[in-house]
């Protein structure tokens, strides 16, 4: 830890073991990051993020990289939700995600809940690179504000790439400080929580997922590549899990 807050980052490598599964030959973490495999299933490999510390606090930067390599199968959840707090150390607090998949390798990234404290001030950045042919399942949910508190400050940015080709770049700003507009009509009308799916299969450059509506808090929007993104908004944590679920469910993927 620095007067500026912690520094820390987690490695993971998710490699095929020449048997049909898939091995771990990195797995690494320092301070509040600690990666932790747990049983898989078939060809996948499963890891657990455990939080050693509270935070991510202002001024804190967290890293996570995972690399999925060639034929190799990944998932990833963590162990409890995230929790954004203010800190001693003044500033914004960052937390970084990459994420690699290769050619036929697969990735399920699917951490719980990052809930925006009052006072806490966190940018998340979200960036994938994707094979042609690999598989992803990305899941982001968003809660702003403990029970009836209001929200920190929280950026949330998400971009994916596909065979060097940029599918998706985008960036939303919610809380104090927050550009004018974030909670009205337009974009959560009010709600407190937020999340998205990112599917990415080859099949979708022939088929892709048709765009459509779920009740009134979510959608489902085809990408400009084999990729397809579900948007929800909802009053609360379980009613937006409900959402992503069922979204999840048309799509054929669970």
């Amino acid at each position: 830890m620095t007067s500026t807050g912690v520094r820390a980052a987690a490695r993971i490598v998710a490699r095929g073991d020449g048997r049909g599964g898939t091995a771990l030959p990195v797995l690494e973490g320092e301070g509040p990051l600690s990666p932790r495999r747990t049983r898989g299933s078939g060809a996948e490999a499963r890891v657990v993020l455990v939080g050693a510390m509270s935070g991510p606090l202002g001024g804190d930067r967290f890293t996570v990289t995972a690399d999925v390599e060639t034929g190799a199968r990944l998932r990833v959840g963590s162990a409890a939700a995230t929790l954004a707090l203010p800190g001693q150390a003044k500033g914004e607090a960052r937390y970084d995600v990459r994420l690699r998949a290769g050619e036929e390798a697969e990735l399920h990234w699917l951490p719980e809940q990052l809930i925006s404290a009052r006072g806490s001030d966190l940018s998340v950045t979200t960036r994938v690179d994707l094979a042609a042919t690999a598989r992803l399942l990305l899941r982001e949910e968003q809660v702003l504000g403990r029970a009836g508190e209001e929200p920190g400050r929280l950026t949330s940015r998400l971009a994916l790439r596909i065979a060097g080709r940029c599918v998706l770049d985008q960036e939303l700003s919610c809380g104090p400080g927050a550009p004018g507009g974030w909670d009205g009509p337009a974009v959560l009308a009010g709600h407190r929580a937020v999340g998205q799916l990112l599917v990415a299969r080859p099949e979708f450059a022939e088929r892709p997922p048709p765009p459509r509506t779920l009740g009134t808090g979510a959608a489902v929007v085809p990408l400009a590549g084999p990729a397809a993104l579900v948007t929800a908004v909802a009053p609360d944590a379980l009613r937006l899990r409900r959402l992503l679920e069922e979204a999840l469910a048309l799509l054929g993927q669970d």
